[in-house]
């Protein structure tokens, strides 16, 4: 995480998130790390379908493809991107290992992760099975692919 934060400094531009699967845990990983101030604008822990909605998901979205999908996560990335005006924003959604009873449909294993390049107009994306019993193996496992999306997309020139 910490070659993204030095990324994004060295460019002057910024990181936002929406979660729901992994509760904040990719906006935490970002925090802890020093400077991330300077890139990091907001995150939002938008765990039920009310929440997300109230920040901008399209209901239609959720009700079409559901919560669980991917269509979700990419409506997450734009919405956090636009809502602060960051460079760049992640979505994340899914199921850990764990049944929803208030939203049924998906694999209880796995999770949509978005991330939206404003300038680009672009989102790069990544289905991810996770494996492990444990959430927060799972949540770490999460942030590491995430870290990969971004390497392997937004700083591939480097």
């Amino acid at each position: 995480m910490e070659s993204i934060i030095a990324y994004l400094t060295k460019n002057k531009e910024t990181i936002s998130t929406m979660e729901s699967a992994t509760g904040g845990y990719l906006a935490s990983s970002i925090t802890n790390i020093s400077g991330s101030s300077l890139v990091f604008s907001y995150g939002a822990v938008t765990y039920s379908n009310k929440f997300k909605i109230k920040m901008g998901v399209n209901k239609d979205i959720i009700d079409k493809y559901s919560v669980y999908s991917m269509e979700c996560a990419n409506s997450m990335s734009k919405t956090i991107t636009d809502f602060t005006n960051s460079d760049y924003g992640v979505g994340v959604t899914g199921k850990i290992n764990d049944p929803d009873p208030n939203n049924l449909t998906g694999d209880n294993s796995l999770v949509y992760l978005s991330l939206y390049d404003k300038k680009k107009e672009k989102y790069y994306t990544k289905i991810i099975k996770v494996l492990n019993q444990e959430r927060v193996l799972n949540k770490e496992f999460i942030k590491n692919e995430f870290i990969k999306l971004f390497k392997e997309n937004i700083m591939k020139e480097l």
